[in-house]
């Protein structure tokens, strides 16, 4: 069925027809999919039980106003944001290019975001039906941006089940600086102390740059290990890896995602990996459109995947088709339980 209605609906620019989704969300004119529900793709996350491993990457929900509908599509968890903790309009406008012979997308988005105060009273009033991330940044006008951290995470720590500092947008200039030693260790200590005071059980995730070098996997991976942080998420969207593309629209400026990041995030997941092992649960983004490339990453050493693009070009089943091509995979292989493969190839 929504192959029939693709091609009218990318009649539309991206950003519309993105809107126009929100509001069928939110108004619950997207059909339910059945929860595909195996003991294989039982997991345990931020101290619940997961169904599947198969989440919305950040962006998507922006402002935290279809997570419930989300979950009904058939999705095991859901991040929203990234939020600011004032609301900010984002760079003009078009931000956002489809590259459909790629399978991609171009954002430069900027953190469009309604702010923390009215997201978090809207979380509030609706109580998550699921796991819950909540993906935090700064203004892009902060004169401090570890401030500007802080007082997001002091927000929301008791409505999230994890919260997901993003460092790594390339739409925000010199965000992804806190990739380096000096900063992210800084960062990290305040957001812990931070943590410590609030009496907050709360995991941290980090979010981190696919255009990472191996200097820098070293340094980012250690960082992480030295602070005990739960999560980290690989990865976000590209400003590079524009050579093989085929829209013109690759030469707009931003993050690519989708298909074209697939084996690009597959490679930094495997070297985050080596490093971390499962003292740290790995998140796989980028490329994620079906129970083979879920696998893909899971064998690297990724516990979980989402995404965003996928279900651009495949519609709102895809989590419901990719957790039921992801039973027969794994029941093929042999495995009895998805967490038995991961990191089966490294």
């Amino acid at each position: 069925m929504f192959n029939f209605f693709r091609s009218f609906i990318f009649k539309f620019s991206p950003e519309v027809a993105h809107s126009l989704a929100i509001k069928a969300l939110k108004l619950n004119n997207l059909p339910t999919n059945k929860t595909v529900q195996s003991k294989i793709l039982e997991t345990e996350f931020c101290g619940k039980k997961l169904y599947t491993p198969v989440g919305v990457a950040a962006g998507f929900d922006k402002n935290a106003e279809v997570y419930n509908p989300l979950f009904n599509l058939g999705f095991g968890f859901v991040e929203v944001g990234t939020i600011t903790p004032k609301p900010q309009y984002g760079n003009p406008k078009p931000r956002v290019f489809r590259l459909e012979e790629d399978e991609a997308l171009i954002n430069r988005l900027g953190f469009n975001n309604n702010g923390s105060e009215e997201i978090s009273s809207r979380i509030i009033k609706e109580t998550k039906k699921g796991i819950l991330g909540i993906n935090i940044g700064p203004n892009k006008d902060t004169e401090n941006r570890i401030e500007d951290y802080l007082n997001c995470f002091k927000k929301f720590h008791s409505l999230a089940d994890y919260i997901s500092i993003n460092i790594s947008s390339p739409n925000t200039e010199n965000l992804r600086d806190f990739h380096k030693q000096d900063e992210l260790s800084s960062l990290i200590k305040v957001l812990k102390i931070e943590k410590n005071k609030l009496n907050s059980k709360v995991p941290i995730a980090i979010k981190v740059s696919p255009d990472l070098n191996d200097e820098e996997i070293d340094i980012v991976s250690n960082i992480l290990l030295d602070h005990e942080i739960e999560i980290v998420i690989v990865s976000n969207t590209s400003d590079k890896n524009r050579d093989k593309l085929n829209n013109i629209n690759k030469l707009e400026k931003g993050g690519l995602s989708g298909k074209p990041l697939f084996e690009v995030s597959n490679n930094i997941i495997s070297k985050f990996y080596r490093h971390v092992g499962k003292k740290i649960k790995i998140i796989g983004v980028g490329g994620v459109d079906s129970g083979q490339a879920a696998f893909e990453k899971i064998i690297r050493g990724a516990s979980l995947v989402q995404l965003y693009t996928g279900m651009v070009y495949k519609g709102p089943r895809i989590a419901s088709l990719i957790s039921s091509e992801l039973i027969d995979i794994l029941k093929n292989k042999g495995f009895k339980n998805v967490s038995e493969a991961i990191g089966t190839q490294n």
